[in-house]
Order: C-alpha cells, then sequence, then structure tokens
C-alpha cells in the first residue's frame, strides 16, 4: 500500500486510535507503533503527524504532557474525555465507510453480508 493520499483521510482517527489503546504516547512513539502495526507499509512522518497531533489539541480532543527525561523533554499525548467520545464515533464512522466501500468494491458483499 504506497498510496499516501488514501491515508491521509485516516490519519486523526489512526492517532485517536493509539492513543485510546495505549493510554499515553508521544510523537516518535506513535510514528514507530505504526510502522510495527502495518509491517512498515504505512510510514507516518513528522511533517504528517505533529499537524494532525496539534489539529486535535485545538479541537480539544488530546491533553499533553510534558515530562523532562535527562537533557530533554518528551510531549506525551492522551485522550481527553471528548477525545474518547469522538474516537468511538470516528470508528464506527470509518466502519460504515469500509463497509460501502468493499460493497462498492465486491457487489457480491453486501449480499453475503446478511448471511453470516
Amino acid at each position: 500500500m504506497k498510496s499516501s493520499q488514501l491515508y491521509k483521510g485516516s490519519l486523526t482517527i489512526i492517532i485517536l486510535k493509539l492513543l485510546n489503546e495505549n493510554d499515553k504516547m508521544y510523537g516518535y512513539e506513535i510514528t514507530q507503533k505504526v510502522k510495527e502495526i502495518t509491517h512498515g507499509e504505512l510510514i507516518l512522518t513528522e511533517g504528517a503527524l505533529y499537524p494532525a497531533l496539534h489539529k486535535l489539541k485545538s479541537q480539544g480532543y488530546l491533553e499533553v504532557e510534558v515530562v523532562k527525561i535527562g537533557n530533554r523533554k518528551r510531549k506525551y499525548y492522551n485522550l481527553t474525555e471528548s477525545g474518547t467520545k469522538e474516537t468511538v464515533d470516528k470508528l464506527a464512522e470509518l466502519e460504515d465507510y469500509i463497509r460501502t466501500m468493499r460493497a462498492l468494491v465486491n457487489p457480491r458483499y453486501r449480499s453475503n453480508e446478511g448471511a453470516s
């Protein structure tokens, strides 16, 4: 999967889902977790990740905790209560989207969906 265009619209839900599962994470940790989960198929760049994190923070979905580690400061991101609710809403929306796309790509899918 090399098309970054397909992932651009998914970056928010990727971040929200990871933070929901891992409580708090710092930026580099997020990039490495995505790389690990996708077996290297999806590489998040800092240029894509940090603007998305800042946007989620400005929307009230994330809190930032700065922790001093040695001589460096590390920013940990975690979900706010509204961020947790947004995660649930976005995941439901994504599942609907996937179901719709699957039906479009493979019309037989819709007719088989009720058979399970």
